[in-house]
């Protein structure tokens, strides 16, 4: 094998030479740490969390959107051990507007394995935004739940006079359940104008082991190999992030250039029955800053690629046909013909992904009370995924999932904030989006055929009709939202809010297009187990929010109770429905206690709920102080076509902290309470899962340069289900859609000891 040198590589070889020996010669100053321009005002009930957060939860969380299971409102689908799925008031994935450093990435897989929260671990983070609802259209856009903006560290500079200033950090950490281990390593180097920064991450782990036996049977469809009754299959893997970036500044304007590369060499999902055993990206970003007499401008231009690549890792089953392992080939991957065999060995999928895009922002201060924001943003993505041929039915040529897969993006936005006195704030805005989307024609592993008898596969039948179908699909799309803020005195605000978001459909809920179900169970964005087949004719669709949020507080926020109701009515909202292959319609008679296929189409859903959060101070003594902190939300959903409930949505729950901090040391006892889950949708044959209860230790302690963090999480080895977890296909026969057992929520991790350090530099 012939290794190609890597972008990020040679980079970091270039300049690091003439970094290091700074770096060696300067001692720490004070520094110069420059911004991006203010965003719109955060709704009242939004949340954030800043460098302090993270560093606390980096030690216990390897998935970046688990850092945020503690903002209301907000809730995780859990995947693979890096690459949970965020969702805000019942809207997930990609019904929410995800930013990454400014860029608005896409999940290139028909699981979603690559979110894109997934390409930064927990120590490059240092900033993280969450609208809630009721969010801007500067920040909102192509989404119809809230928005989530994550940030790496800005560019540091040189105070004037004070010299070079060198910093770093260095992280590690362990984790008893499933062996995890990892760390963090960042430097930087700036003078007054120009600066350099690196920034490193690494993660691994092995399965983990639920709180007790949640299964029957332990093969894995492998000769020789099962699992322990209470080991979670395929939850392991490892990632490797890095980060680089140059900055440079002269009077009032900024240029930052960034250079980002993942590679996950595996990561495998309990709730698919695929794993990702190689996912490759690189991006580029530059961006400007200009700080004007007027206002403020940002321009950013990025393009990412990805090479993603799936098969069935360690627990699930990779020879199908006559025998489940040929004895003389082992399970490399070597073709089943090399020993005169009709079987298949494994499944190989690809999928290539290119995104291109730029924002423009411009903030005018068109008096000391109106501030005007208006912006242009523009998105070219490509997709292409192709299964080449492994034996058996998946022979003789490449299965071509989605060709030459297109969806562009143009939008242009303006909103006005004024600040009418000390107690009223407004906010309008309105955005137009404009989204195009077109794919190639398809084709099946033997497109000259739709399969015989029991093994009919219906491939020839369905390419044809999708390749003779016009596929281009543009719409225009129109947002708008209001929010007004009225404080009448300093221990209350009130804020009201109201929203139009439209969303049109993914390339792969519009281009999917088999309805074999062996195809369609590899087509899955919310690990439910079953079978999707997407819908050319599909709708954008549109939903209207309206919010509330009631927020006491002291004056100097020592205590805040924030309470937020909302209601969202969507219109075409992307259900789906059983589909019966052979008559191509949907299914007459609903089966039940099975997996099944199921076909995207359009209905009407309603959202409601409320999120209660809150913090006080207890005592100060002097054991120290002590305080409270807690959360309640919940949230309800309905097909209203169908009286059905809509799919994974996060019953009532409820957390709430004991912290104590005493000199350097802080710590808290934390109790997790969640409702069980009956509300489900029965066109899924969504599985129940029962009420669980909790208990989470945290403590750490800093004493400069060095923080030292450890805890248990789930301290009673508890067993429970994962609500939101989806159907538990990690072992077995997962080629097959009945071949692994139906009715088996993903359970959540057992007792886990943690501890972690990290110094400045």
């Amino acid at each position: 094998m012939q290794l190609q040198p890597r972008p990020l590589a040679i980079a970091l070889s270039v300049a690091f030479p003439f970094a290091m020996p700074a770096l060696a010669q300067t001692s720490p100053l004070p520094s110069v740490v420059v911004t991006a321009p203010r965003e719109a005002s955060p709704p009242a009930g939004a949340g954030s969390l800043g460098a302090g957060d993270v560093a606390s939860r980096r030690s216990y969380v390897s998935d970046t959107a688990r850092l945020l299971d503690a903002i209301p409102g907000l809730s995780l689908s859990a995947a693979g051990g890096v690459s949970s799925l965020p969702a805000i008031h019942g809207l997930g994935d990609d019904r929410l507007r995800i930013r990454v450093d400014g860029m608005d990435l896409v999940s290139s897989c028909p699981n979603h394995m690559n979110p894109p929260m997934s390409y930064l671990d927990p120590a490059q983070v240092r900033r993280v935004s969450v609208w809630a609802g009721i969010a801007p259209v500067s920040v909102g856009g192509d989404s119809l739940g809230g928005s989530i903006v994550v940030e790496t560290a800005p560019p540091e500079f040189a105070a004037p006079g004070q010299g070079p200033v060198a910093k770093g950090e260095a992280s590690a950490y362990f984790r008893g359940n499933n062996g995890a281990y990892g760390g963090g390593l960042s430097a930087s180097l700036a003078g007054e104008s120009a600066s350099i920064r690196y920034s490193g991450a690494t993660a691994q782990a092995d399965n983990h082991t639920a709180g007790g036996s949640f299964k029957t049977d332990g093969a894995t469809g492998r000769v020789g190999h099962a699992l322990p009754l209470d080991e979670v299959g395929s939850t392991a893997y490892k990632s490797r992030n890095h980060d680089l970036s140059f900055a440079y500044r002269n009077g009032i304007h900024l240029l930052e250039a960034k250079l980002g590369y993942q590679d996950i060499p595996y990561q495998l999902y309990p709730n698919q029955r695929m794993d990702m055993l190689g996912n490759t990206q690189h991006r580029v970003s530059l961006r400007y800053l200009g700080e004007l007499a007027w206002g403020t401008v940002e321009v950013r231009a990025w393009r990412e690629t990805v090479d993603h690549y799936m098969d069935f890792g360690a627990d699930k089953r990779f020879w199908y046909g006559a025998l489940s392992q040929p004895p003389a080939a082992p399970e490399t991957g070597t073709p089943c013909t090399t020993v005169g065999m009709n079987c298949a060995s494994g499944m190989p999928m690809y999928s290539d992904g290119e995104t291109r895009g730029a924002t423009a922002v411009a903030n005018v201060g068109l008096t000391r009370e109106d501030l005007l924001r208006v912006g242009a943003e523009f998105q070219r993505y490509r997709l292409d995924e192709w299964w080449p041929p492994s034996g058996g039915m998946m022979s003789p040529g490449t299965f071509v999932n989605v060709n030459d897969g297109r969806r562009d993006r143009d939008a242009l936005f303006g909103e006005w904030e004024r600040r009418h006195d000390a107690r009223w704030l407004t906010l309008v805005g309105v955005r137009y989006e404009r989204v195009k989307s077109d794919a190639g024609e398809v084709r099946g592993y033997d497109p000259g055929t739709n399969g015989m008898g029991m093994m009919a596969s219906w491939q020839k039948r369905d390419a044809d009709a999708f390749n003779a179908a016009d596929r281009s699909r543009t719409d225009g799309n129109w947002d708008a939202t209001a929010l007004a803020r009225f404080t009448p005195d300093a221990g209350l605000d009130v804020e009201l809010g109201v929203a139009r978001k439209v969303r049109s459909p993914n390339l792969y809920q519009r281009y999917t297009w088999s309805t074999w179900s062996m195809a369609a169970v590899m087509n899955n964005l919310v690990g439910d187990g079953n079978g999707y087949v997407g819908n050319l004719d599909l709708k954008r669709e549109t939903a209207g929010t309206v919010s509330a949020t009631f927020d006491w507080h002291a004056p100097d926020r020592a205590w805040e109770l924030r309470f937020t109701p909302y209601y969202t009515r969507v219109s075409d909202y992307i259900d789906a429905v059983q589909w019966n292959a052979a008559t191509n319609a949907p299914a007459t008679v609903q089966a039940t206690n099975q997996f099944v296929v199921l076909k995207y189409v359009n209905h009407s859903a309603r959202l409601q709920g409320f999120d209660l959060s809150g913090r006080a101070p207890l005592a100060k003594t002097a054991l120290g102080e002590f305080g409270v902190a807690g959360l309640l939300a919940w949230v309800d959903g309905e097909n209203r076509t169908t009286g059905d409930e809509l799919y994974g949505i996060m019953p009532l729950h409820a957390r709430v902290t004991l912290t104590h901090a005493l000199g350097g040391w802080s710590g808290g006892i934390e109790a997790v309470m969640v409702a069980r889950k009956d509300g489900l949708s029965g066109a899924r044959n969504e599985i129940a899962t029962p009420g669980y209860g909790l208990v989470n230790l945290r403590a750490s302690y800093s004493w400069k340069p060095f923080r030292f963090d450890f805890g248990v999480e789930n301290l009673f080895d508890r067993s429970y289900r994962l609500p939101t977890g989806g159907a538990y296909v990690g072992q077995g026969s997962t080629m097959s859609m009945n071949g692994v057992p139906w009715g088996i929520a993903v359970p959540g991790m057992g007792r886990s000891v943690y501890a972690g350090v990290s110094v400045a530099l």
